[in-house]
């Protein structure tokens, strides 16, 4: 992963995974320890998750809206029921220095994504839903701090401008292929795209995925993705949006080890006959 080799600590060719937690917690630390386990344990490299402040994401009449949740009947209650405190996330923080396993976050605001300087995270984190926000981009590439950028609901014009965003504060940054739909269907996922984004805007591409299989993140690594993002979950039954459209731990653990197997699999692309293949041959090719 040459574009980010000097900030995580992976190998030279080693595809970063990163077990996307976002708000699968449903407010409880414990359920976010909890994932943080599974994930250190499946082999992952990191753990993300989403702030947001949301009284600058929604609209008064958004969060006045009825809305059954744990939490209450109004989409506020269920928003703020969702959110962890500084103090959450101090919790957090230390808990995977102590698993030794990176974590950071995409903020969804300008708010948020100050919040989150409290912490001394590896990487930022630009939301496919936050991508087209030109003044909040230029913030987070002001930074300096290589950034995933997710690419869904976007089109190339779009990506075009905060590619520049990015070269203009000269800002390490990998453009995530993502279909934004939640799960999302196979046949909507193109990956093909991976390539395209390689060519068009020349730098690193990775794939965040949101369907609840394991094989298109394989075939999306195979296609040279240098960062593979996937939802996790405890249960997928479990309340919440993103629930259905997350790993759960088996999943989530083959995942890794068939990408973790994937440089050995391709080899190095120079054909060679094997010594256990001469053995064959004298035996099978009988007029040699």
């Amino acid at each position: 992963m040459d574009c980010f080799k000097s900030t995580f600590k992976t190998g030279e060719s080693e595809i970063y995974i990163t077990a996307e937690i976002g708000i699968n917690h449903n407010g409880d630390v414990s359920i976010a320890k909890k994932l943080i386990d599974d994930s250190k344990r499946a082999g992952v490299n990191a753990v993300k998750f989403q702030k947001r402040t949301i009284n600058k994401v929604y609209s008064e009449e958004i969060l006045d809206q009825p809305r059954e949740s744990p939490w209450g009947t109004t989409q506020r209650e269920q928003k703020e029921g969702l959110e962890f405190s500084l103090e959450d996330y101090k919790q957090i923080d230390a808990y995977c220095k102590e698993l030794k396993i990176d974590w950071y976050a995409s903020a969804w605001d300008e708010e948020s994504q100050d919040f989150l300087s409290n912490f001394d995270l590896p990487v930022n984190k630009v939301a496919s839903a936050m991508a087209t926000n030109e003044k909040f981009a230029t913030r987070v590439a002001s930074e300096k701090k290589p950034t995933f950028i997710s690419t869904g609901m976007c089109t190339y014009e779009e990506i075009r401008k905060i590619v520049d965003i990015f070269n203009k504060e000269n800002c390490e940054f990998i453009l995530m292929h993502t279909n934004s739909e939640y799960p999302s269907r196979e046949n909507k996922l193109n990956l093909n795209v991976i390539n395209t984004l390689k060519e068009k805007f020349d730098c690193n591409v990775g794939y965040s995925g949101h369907e609840p299989s394991v094989s298109p993140s394989l075939v999306a690594a195979t296609l040279g993705a240098v960062s593979i993002e996937r939802h996790i979950t405890l249960d997928r039954s479990m309340y919440g949006s993103d629930q259905a459209a997350s790993l759960e731990y088996n999943g989530l653990k083959n995942m890794v080890e068939m990408i973790r197997k994937l440089n050995i699999i391709l080899g190095d692309g120079v054909k060679e006959i094997t010594d256990i293949e001469y053995e064959v041959a004298k035996k099978l090719r009988y007029w040699e």
